[in-house]
């Protein structure tokens, strides 16, 4: 092995090309593997439900993970994607906005995300070109092997600490495609830089049912499993998403044609619950299949807890119905973490959520009818005006009717407007998001603005990311509320992604006429949350919930939110 200082003298002396491997830059006093995990044939098999259920398959073994998500679009983060396009975005405790699939990883396992946790090619290429600007690359032509894929290689790398036993990557994409190729590229270095046995690459694929032929048909997952290893890509494990459980005949045509050990096969079949998944590849025998490559001891997982889990889900016999009102309804995906944190509150109270989704616009054009057959009522975030005047009417439907309700994020700040306009009697109450010249902005750009005289000076930023509030942030909770009931604690921490904030200058008036102000910041500055007075369940929050709760900890509004549902229905 050669050392480092040979490879300080040959950078000098070709310092034009040459770029140190990026595993000379980390060093650590113990030794993270790293697991990649990609995908083929087709996209939406799930990879991140799979890489979240192997952490916690570790995790069940006592092993220490973290986990890391390589998307291959060029936006340098999903913050600002269509929800149509990319679904939730994520946001971790730190302010970072992530895909999705991070929400899956930490439901799934102990492991924090972070800035580190998702890269874009966008954000891999801005680095490297702010680096070419600097002059880091000494006149270099900046290419995209070594520059771009030893950026990706540091990327991956940074993961290392002495606290974590395996790092967990997931490749977005589908193999094959052009996006994917550089991140591909660089976790065939990584193999290559840290030896198979710190590295195991799992890919992902399909076996589809044709019904006409009655038959499952392993030649996709052949051409796929080809096209990996024409990257120099040797998958150490298949796991092959089907509608059915795959014969032993199928599994050794796999094997024999993708060159690879027929328990190496493993077929992970539908199930009735994404938390079924760490029970499906234990008894594939995954995890077993890594540790053995990795040389670490491998002891019988408890997962008791996911077992419990699934019970609970299972043997549910009461079915309550929550409308979430809101804007992308016609992608769930788009409030995922939301989809999740309900089911948790319903686990917490042995019964089954069926969530009704209800565009906002059509409640405009329709009326409150959609509702009256609703056992709660969730508004959940969003930017822009559009169905505002919907979801206005279903949270005051929800109000007059003492019908439970929940208001997240956006969700709060309608709440507010809807009382302040028909409570309170501000009758052009608004937010400054819908009119920047509005009279009564009870929602504002807290952070931009100053009250002088009796009116309100405002500045924009032309950069969607520049007034954002995020991450998170902690709350106090004030005594004797629905809030302070449901957390039992007086300070708490959440997560927030919001522009605009609760108009102080209104919230005396506001409370007069029946507002409870129940969350603030620990210096009283920023309305947190807030409740109406004499409501079986009527609490809104500015932050979201929703990114915090989980299977086996349901968040406390989540839960507050749907007992008080099941106990409304019960009466």
């Amino acid at each position: 092995m050669l050392d480092k200082d040979f490879y300080q003298v040959l950078a000098s002396t070709f310092r034009f090309w040459y770029i140190p491997p990026p595993s000379m830059n980390h060093t650590t006093t113990k030794k993270t593997r790293f697991i990649f995990v990609t995908g083929g044939v087709v996209s939406s098999l799930g990879k991140g439900i799979v890489a979240a259920s192997l952490g916690a398959l570790f995790e069940a073994r006592g092993l220490t993970i973290t986990m890391q998500k390589l998307d291959p679009y060029i936006n340098v983060d999903p913050g600002t994607m269509s929800p149509y396009q990319h679904g939730e975005v994520f946001v971790s405790d730190d302010g970072t906005e992530t895909d999705l699939d991070l929400g899956h990883y930490e439901r799934f396992t102990h492991a924090k995300m972070s800035k580190r946790s998702n890269y874009t090619t966008g954000r891999i290429y801005e680095s490297v070109i702010r680096r070419e600007r600097r002059g880091d690359y000494l006149g270099a032509t900046v290419q995209v092997i070594p520059h771009i894929t030893n950026a990706i290689k540091d990327a991956v790398l940074s993961l290392r600490a002495d606290d974590v036993d395996i790092a967990i990557i997931e490749i977005g994409g589908t193999v094959g495609d052009i996006e994917s190729q550089p991140f591909l590229e660089a976790i065939r270095q990584l193999r290559f830089d840290l030896g198979r046995e710190n590295t195991a690459f799992i890919h992902l694929t399909l076996v589809p049912y044709v019904a006409v032929a009655g038959e499952l048909k392993t030649k996709p997952t052949q051409h796929s499993v080809q096209k990996l290893r024409e990257i120099g890509i040797q998958a150490d494990a298949l796991l092959c998403r089907s509608e059915y459980t795959i014969p032993k005949n199928e599994k050794d045509k796999i094997a024999l044609f993708c060159n690879v050990p027929r328990d190496a096969v493993i077929d992970v079949p539908d199930v009735d619950t994404i938390y079924a998944v760490p029970k499906v590849l234990r008894d594939g025998g995954l995890g077993s299949l890594i540790l053995n490559q990795f040389s670490i001891d491998d002891p019988m997982p408890d997962l008791s807890i996911w077992d419990d889990i699934c019970q609970k889900i299972r043997s549910s016999k009461m079915e309550i119905k929550i409308g979430m009102v809101g804007k992308y309804v016609a992608l769930p995906d788009a409030y995922k973490s939301v989809n999740e944190a309900l089911q948790h509150g319903g686990l917490n109270h042995d019964v089954t959520v069926k969530i009704i989704y209800i565009h906002a616009e059509s409640l405009e054009t329709d009326g409150v009818a959609a509702l009256e057959h609703i056992d709660g009522i969730l508004v959940p975030g969003g930017f822009g005006q559009r169905g505002t005047a919907g979801k206005m009417l279903a949270i005051r439907y929800a109000r007059e009717n003492n019908i439970p309700f929940f208001g997240i994020c956006l969700g709060m700040q309608l709440a507010v407007i809807e009382f302040a306009r028909h409570v309170a009697g501000i009758e052009d109450a608004t937010s400054s998001e819908f009119d920047e010249c509005a009279k009564h902005p009870v929602i504002a750009l807290m952070t931009q603005w100053e009250q002088e005289g009796g009116h309100v000076h405002r500045s924009f930023d032309s950069d969607l990311g520049g007034t954002m509030r995020l991450g998170g942030y902690p709350c106090k909770l004030i005594a004797d509320t629905q809030a302070r009931k449901d957390y039992n604690q007086e300070t708490i921490r959440e997560r927030h992604r919001h522009r605009y904030e609760f108009n102080n200058t209104y919230r005396e008036e506001l409370e007069r006429a029946g507002l409870i102000v129940s969350g603030t910041l620990p210096d009283n500055s920023l309305v947190e949350i807030i409740e109406v007075k004499n409501h079986p369940w009527f609490v809104a929050c500015q932050f979201h919930p929703e990114f915090i709760s989980r299977p086996y900890a349901p968040h406390p509004l989540f839960s507050g939110f749907i007992g008080a549902v099941k106990a409304k229905v019960n009466v």
